[in-house]
């Protein structure tokens, strides 16, 4: 049995630019794939929420202080 929705003129052209631009996308684009704690997991996105930050804010301000912290060590 096939529950694949039926195809629209939207969804056609959706695939075709996907297709089209899924190697440009890959190129510029990465993504961290890992799992954490769900009670570490809502902590982090709770505290996000309270502060009006996004994810990838957390993970470039880590970033920043950690290397300047490694930084002053060197």
């Amino acid at each position: 049995m096939n529950n694949k929705k039926e195809d629209t003129p939207m969804r056609i052209s959706r695939r075709k630019y996907e297709e089209k631009n899924k190697e440009k996308r890959k190129q510029a684009n990465a993504q961290f794939s890992t799992f954490i704690p769900r009670t570490d997991f809502e902590e982090i996105n709770s505290f996000l929420k309270e502060n009006g930050m996004t994810k990838v804010e957390l993970i470039y301000a880590g970033y920043t202080s950690l290397k300047e912290s490694l930084g002053n060590k060197q």
